[in-house]
């Protein structure tokens, strides 16, 4: 017989039922508690060890004083702290306040944010917040100012550069920075095991760094360079002893994924533990931060958001604050009062802009290609309708490049102005390169009866070049060649790139103040991995490019430039295609965004911030 429920029992039982709701409540109140004191004695171990860290300064810094090491020496030496002279500024506005998180978009995945042995702009971008060199640029005047060093001493033959570094720094860790440490970052960069042939390229140029005494490094080139003191002011210094277990064994540090530790406003939580397949990168604010201004965000967050419209999607919900727009987006957008209402526009021209190009492999598996011959490189210059791609597809906001320097800029050769689309140009250069329709299909052949068609390789998540891409097959059809589109994913771009297997490829370049071309266009940099992976060589233009790099004097520096220019526009190893204007949609929430000498002033020191009644993140 079925005994039914009773009032009493339904009271007994939501009785138990609320006993159980207390004892979770307090079991998640209890690990609460444990998580809050764990927390506590991680803040007061760090606390401890800078307490540690700071009684040895306060005893270096007295010997210092004794021994008089401590005391500037005569000579031509340079001091700022202006570095944070724009930091200042904003956090004097009536509304600023620390606080709240920056989140941004990256378009394609990582596949490592370790320094040196990392090549792409993103991982550049997460680690400019973290990691910090001697000297950085003031982004009004463009003249070097000190980070970590308090002053330098350039010698009257320019081969010696010798830096004082501030007494007050220490990485995110606790451990202070010193000369050991500039040393260490240099050694490592030189290593031939580490995968950095980019940048040895660039600091085989220094002979040796020596540490002088702990706050003192000396930095002796081996034969004068026009931008030395922006090569040695601008290497990033990594902690000898978070990195240097890594000098005996390289491959490991080859291989590693999430390395990252400095000195910078941010760090990683675990600087070991990040790995590309968190399809996000998240930086806290370092509570060691050594800069007069504190950094203004509480965390710096990038998510990885490979589709376009994701990535508008993700914007419009808030959940990202910056969204790159494409240019008929960008137009489009500006129409739309809701998006309108919580973003603002930034559409610009940087002053340091890079260039998107269309590079032509001169040789593949030892044996030359079509492209090693300059008449058909001239030809896909001529047959590459810029002026429509940038009218048409970018909606003109860009503009036609002429070579790796800015028309802008004192290295260009005021002579030389771009090609214009010239199917007939084209026609006459390949058929004297030997390429005529024999057969009557439509598509020139070789003298061996060889098609001229080739892949060109490009990256697939983005939409624009996909347009371009399209735009180009058909154009070149026009000429009887064929254009063989081969999207692929940025790893899969950058292992082409390293084995050289492809036929042509369309990527960009950044310039800076004054481009230095040796990386990318050297024939010294064939080999090794280096940069130049279309392969091209030209005696002259090594000649020259070697020349400009060790003229100190830039009315006779600007002449060699020049002159190398004029060889790459006859050469095409390239066929430059545009610099691009930025077109940016940014959260409203953020404050004191500018447009500067080197662009859009996002970065360390970190000058954008949220007044504290716009803050969403607590």
């Amino acid at each position: 017989m079925e005994r039914k429920l009773t009032r009493k029992d339904v009271s007994l039982f939501g009785l138990l039922g609320l006993i159980i709701i207390l004892v979770i409540a307090a079991m998640y109140m209890v690990d609460r508690q444990w998580l809050r004191m764990a927390q506590m004695q991680t803040v007061m171990q760090e606390q401890a060890d800078d307490i540690r860290s700071l009684s040895s300064l306060v005893r270096s810094l007295q010997a210092g004083i004794k021994s008089g090491t401590l005391v500037s020496t005569s000579g031509r030496t340079e001091q700022s702290d202006d570095a944070f002279r724009r930091a200042r500024n904003a956090a004097s506005f009536p509304d600023y306040q620390e606080g709240d998180w920056l989140v941004q978009a990256l378009g394609s995945n990582l596949k490592t944010i370790t320094p040196l042995v990392s090549k792409d702009a993103y991982a550049s971008e997460i680690q400019d917040m973290v990691l910090e060199s001697l000297l950085t640029r003031d982004p009004e005047s463009l003249e070097y100012v000190g980070l970590l060093a308090q002053s330098w001493q350039v010698s009257d033959d320019g081969l010696t550069i010798t830096f004082k570094l501030r007494s007050d720094i220490t990485f995110s860790d606790g451990e202070p920075l010193s000369a050991e440490d500039v040393a260490f970052s240099f050694d490592l960069i030189m290593n031939e095991r580490v995968d950095a042939p980019q940048l040895r390229a660039y600091f085989n140029k220094i002979q040796s760094v020596t540490v002088r005494d702990p706050l003192t490094v000396v930095f002796l080139f081996k034969e004068p360079y026009f931008e030395s003191l922006g090569l040695a002011g601008a290497m990033k210094v990594l902690p000898r002893h978070f990195y240097g277990s890594y000098l005996s064994d390289p491959d490991a540090f080859n291989q590693s994924k999430g390395l990252l530790l400095g000195s910078g406003p941010y760090r990683l939580a675990d600087p070991k533990g990040w790995t590309p397949d968190a399809g996000v990168v998240e930086l806290e604010r370092n509570p060691r931060y050594w800069g007069p201004v504190p950094p203004s965000f509480d965390r710096i967050i990038w998510k990885v958001i490979q589709n376009d419209s994701a990535r508008l999607t993700t914007f419009r919900n808030g959940d990202i604050d910056l969204y790159a727009a494409r240019p008929r987006e960008y137009k489009e957008l500006l129409k739309d009062t809701e998006l309108m209402m919580r973003s603002q526009p930034r559409e610009y021209m940087s002053p340091v802009a890079g260039y998107s190009y269309l590079g032509w492999n001169q040789a593949r598996n030892d044996q030359p290609t079509r492209f090693a011959d300059r008449r058909v490189r001239q030809a896909m210059t001529y047959l590459t309708d810029r002026e429509t791609i940038i009218d048409e597809i970018m909606l003109g906001y860009g503009e036609v490049a002429i070579s790796p320097f800015s028309p802008r800029s004192k290295q260009h050769n005021p002579a030389l102005t771009p090609r214009s689309y010239d199917l007939e140009k084209a026609t006459a250069l390949l058929r004297e390169a030997g390429y005529l329709d024999r057969d009557g299909d439509g598509v020139l052949e070789s003298e061996d009866g060889e098609p001229f068609e080739f892949e060109l390789t490009f990256f697939q998540n983005n939409e624009d070049v996909k347009r371009i891409v399209l735009y180009l097959k058909d154009l070149y059809a026009r000429a009887g060649v064929r254009l063989i589109p081969k999207p692929a994913e940025w790893p899969i771009m950058i292992d082409l790139i390293k084995r050289r297997d492809f036929d042509a490829i369309t990527l960009g370049w950044s310039s800076g103040v004054e481009t230095d071309i040796y990386q990318m266009l050297h024939s010294d940099q064939i080999a090794d991995n280096g940069d130049n992976f279309v392969q091209y060589k030209n005696p002259r233009l090594d000649q020259l490019i070697e020349a400009a790099r060790s003229t100190v004097d830039e009315s006779k520096r600007m002449p060699l430039w020049q002159e190398a220019e004029a060889i790459l526009y006859e050469d095409q190893p390239y066929t430059f295609l545009m610099r691009r204007k930025a077109l940016l949609f940014v959260d409203k929430r953020m404050h004191n965004l500018e447009v500067t000498a080197l662009g859009l002033n996002l970065g360390a020191p970190v000058e954008w911030y949220v007044p504290g009644d716009q803050q969403k993140y607590r």
